[in-house]
């Protein structure tokens, strides 16, 4: 029989088939709670009959459905000329050759290791499955114009595409040689030549080479030669009238500086002119003058040394032995990277996972969102212009490097949000709104009267928004023409209670600038004798006229404001952690934030309060889907938006920005402590 251990990672890697596999969500959930109670022995908590672990009852969403922040793709003109050309790094892997046939099995291509992926710990986000463009070949001329249609109309201004070179024998070349042959797929290419060995181990590094290099004076003079039809093309990649070409391990080369002389005599002599060298900073660091080239480009995450946060996440697979780090410290270690004595070209890269091409042994960078990724790239093009104010390039890593989880390509998670944050770089952030915005969740329409007649009262200017489930929307709009409410609504199914609207709108709200929101929501909480009263003290607390402009004021003058709670309604989290335990350590580990000491660390009870939406920035953009959210059942507590709730102040902390109260801001005296009147300690 299989050991425990390696029956439990089996036992967990088919409750993830249920991810892979679209079907309506209540027959999932019945099947899924089927599939547990056959296998009810691996189940935390088990035969014994005691109740499994939190954890084991939140849903399971597969790799495939779509986060919050899912972007469709768009059409927005693009500033002329832009400030930087963005080149990104294109694989060619994506066709079958006879060599990888003979390696690694008929058919291969890349994305049968993409494919066969499994998450190894929570919230790990595998298999990675691409979005619109489909699992493409490359074969078909069409696949490479339309990348190249979609790469331009987001401000991608070139691939640099890896050429296979091994002593007069290309790799891989099919898809470039389409480009050099069909002048209709218009956009610019640089080589870049992966001058590695091949090997197993896809590191270039390993005994067992598949095909070996054998640098030399002749091969120098062969590859030039070779080469030198993409060179001359006019569609190729320059730099002042330079073409670019790239090597991706220069520190091979038996003699770097010899290799560059012999390439710049060569095409001189030979109608291609001067080229511009650029050296990737995938191994080597040195000063590209010092090896006889023009410039090198950064290439995170190589290069780079972080300490690994593997043991900050929950394993699925107790044999994993990759390693997880934080894709947010390769940014900051990136922006704050001092200017060096030389050129060099700005890097960036939307996320890292080389799970596929290394079973149970990847490493994984967590924690990469678009939004992080748009002000990397803005700091980006700003460091090119500065570096390089006559030709700024910004390389990234990398535009389809699927088995390594380096993709900008729209994938089934996210669409087109890596490109889009590409775009938005481009274009100067939006103007903070000099007014609040009130974000209120209607499930019982005929509450919302009272909260706007004390959001009136006021005397603020809100832009309204109303969150609306489904079955509530017509009568929704009957109150907001009855009250003569100028408001938006946003309609969606009835999931995840108040929580889960707020996030899904906090996010475009971010991006249209809104800074400061007063969440509501028409609490009624029926299953309690008091759950009029709960809400009208909120209200009070946080809306009252003698308080409402002294709150927004706070904002408008401190900036490390975050969140101002209603006093009294501030608890330990310990105190009502409930069966949330397990949630909230999941939504911790996912947002990579601390997670929270229980005895000291509050939290804000019934989910209303004023913040700064960039307080909870690490929340909205963390990687949640509507699927992550049960079905409602009625439930009173356990749920991940009960988690949530109990997660936002420990959010908006780690983001640094400080919690105070409606009455300290007020400044009128908190009351006194008490138990708490409208929870139950557990």
């Amino acid at each position: 029989m299989p050991s425990p251990d390696l029956r439990q990672f089996v036992f967990r890697a088919l409750r993830f088939g249920f991810r892979l596999t679209p079907m309506p969500v209540r027959t999932r959930d019945r099947l899924r709670q089927r599939f547990l109670e056959r296998h009810a022995d691996l189940v935390p908590g088990g035969p014994s009959g005691k109740a499994a672990s939190p954890s084991a009852h939140r849903p399971l969403d597969h790799a495939g459905h779509r986060l919050l922040g899912y972007t469709e793709r768009s059409e927005i003109a693009l500033p002329s000329p832009l400030p930087a050309t963005m080149v990104a790094f294109y694989l060619p892997q994506f066709h079958p050759t006879p060599e990888n046939d003979a390696w690694w099995g008929k058919g291969f291509t890349e994305w049968r290791n993409v494919t066969r992926a499994l998450p190894q710990f929570e919230g790990h986000a595998q298999p990675r499955l691409p979005g619109d463009l489909g699992f493409y070949d490359l074969r078909l001329p069409e696949t490479m114009r339309e990348q190249a249609s979609l790469a331009r109309s987001y401000g991608i201004g070139a691939f640099a595409t890896y050429f296979y070179w091994f002593a007069g024998k290309t790799l891989l070349e099919a898809p470039l040689r389409q480009w050099l042959d069909d002048s209709s797929i218009d956009f610019p290419i640089a080589l870049c030549w992966a001058n590695e060995n091949w090997s197993r181990r896809w590191d270039g590094r390993a005994n067992d080479v598949l095909i070996g290099q054998a640098h030399s004076p002749e091969d120098d003079l062969a590859f030039i030669e070779y080469v030198a039809p993409y060179l001359k093309d006019p569609r190729y990649l320059r730099v002042e009238g330079k073409p670019v070409l790239m090597v991706y391990r220069p520190g091979l080369l038996p003699d770097a500086r010899a290799t560059a002389k012999r390439w710049r005599e060569w095409c001189l002599a030979n109608g291609v002119g001067e080229i511009h060298l650029i050296y990737v900073q995938s191994f080597d660091n040195v000063d590209p003058a010092t090896i006889g080239f023009d410039a090198a480009a950064a290439f995170p995450p190589n290069n780079t040394s972080l300490s690994p946060v593997t043991d900050q996440h929950r394993l699925i697979n107790p044999e994993y032995s990759g390693e997880i780090l934080d894709w947010r410290q390769l940014a900051t270690q990136s922006m704050a990277a001092a200017d060096p004595g030389y050129l060099l070209y700005p890097g960036i890269n939307p996320g890292w996972d080389n799970e596929a091409r290394r079973s149970g042994r990847g490493r994984t960078y967590v924690h990469a969102t678009p939004r992080a990724f748009e002000a990397w790239a803005r700091h980006a093009v700003a460091t090119a212009q500065r570096r390089s104010p006559s030709a700024p390039l910004v390389f990234v890593n990398a535009w389809n490097e699927w088995a390594e989880g380096a993709v900008l390509e729209p994938d089934a998670r996210h669409g087109y949000a890596w490109l889009e944050a590409v775009r938005r770089s481009f274009t100067p952030l939006a103007t903070p709104r000099k007014r609040p915005c009130a974000v209120i969740h209607v499930w019982y329409p005929d509450l919302l009267g009272e909260l706007v007649e004390a959001i009136s009262a006021t005397g603020l200017s809100f832009r309204i928004i109303l969150t609306v489930p489904s079955e509530r929307e017509e009568a929704v709009r009957r109150e907001v023409h009855r009250l003569n409410l100028d408001a938006e609504l946003v309609v969606a199914p009835n999931r995840g209670r108040d929580i889960l609207p707020f996030l899904r709108i906090a996010g475009r709200l971010l991006d249209e600038g809104e800074d400061v929101v007063l969440k509501l929501h028409t609490k009624r909480s029926t299953h309690r004798d008091n759950g009029t009263a709960w809400r009208a003290e909120l209200l009070d607390r946080l809306v009252a006229k003698r308080r409402a402009p002294a709150i927004y004021e706070a904002f408008a003058t401190n900036p490390d404001l975050g969140l101002v709670a209603p006093e009294g309604h501030v608890r330990l989290i310990g105190a009502h952690q409930g069966a949330n335990t397990s949630s909230v350590e999941y939504l911790c580990s996912l947002t990579g934030i601390p997670q929270p000491d229980i005895s000291a660390d509050t939290f804000i009870a019934g989910s209303m309060f004023w913040c700064r939406l960039a307080a909870l920035a690490p929340l909205v953009n963390a990687p949640l889907s509507n699927a992550d959210f049960a079905a409602e059942d009625g439930q009173v507590d356990g749920t991940l938006a009960h988690a949530i709730e109990r997660v936002i102040a420990l959010v908006a902390r780690a983001a640094g920005f400080r919690e105070t109260t409606a009455a300290e801001v007020s400044g009128e005296p908190l009351p006194p402590d008490s138990p708490y009147a409208y929870a139950e300690r557990g």
